[in-house]
């Protein structure tokens, strides 16, 4: 099991004595978030980093695209992993183990704190 799935599990199992049916949903939309907050965190520092060395790899659209593209595509992935049959089996696993569980106002921090650096990082 990885950080995400017990990321996955603790939003999860934090958001489903509140809010039944929608408690899926949000733990589907809060780990894609991270992911691609973590991604957009991570490109920028390149973009950053290669721009300081002279090296014109693609433009910024190019690039943007290519992010948006990887956005969806971790949404989706996320969205068939975390739903049905495997989350299920996952949940299962989880429960026969010893899981991490993270505090959910870490986990709402850890989103904020990547979505401020990748903005800082944006304007340097």
């Amino acid at each position: 099991m990885t950080t995400f799935d017990s990321i996955f599990f603790s939003v999860f199992k934090h958001y489903k004595t509140t809010y039944k049916q929608k408690a899926n949903s949000i733990a589907i939309a809060y780990l894609s978030l991270l992911q691609i907050a973590l991604i957009l965190v991570l490109g920028v520092f390149f973009s950053i980093f290669l721009e300081q060395i002279h090296v014109n790899t693609f433009s910024a659209s190019k690039g943007w695209t290519l992010f948006i593209m990887t956005s969806i595509f971790i949404y989706f992935r996320n969205w068939i992993v975390y739903s049905g049959r495997k989350r299920k089996v996952l949940n299962a696993k989880t429960n026969k183990s010893k899981q991490t569980t993270y505090s959910i106002w870490l986990l709402w921090l850890l989103l904020l704190g990547c979505i401020s650096l990748a903005v800082i990082l944006l304007n340097a």
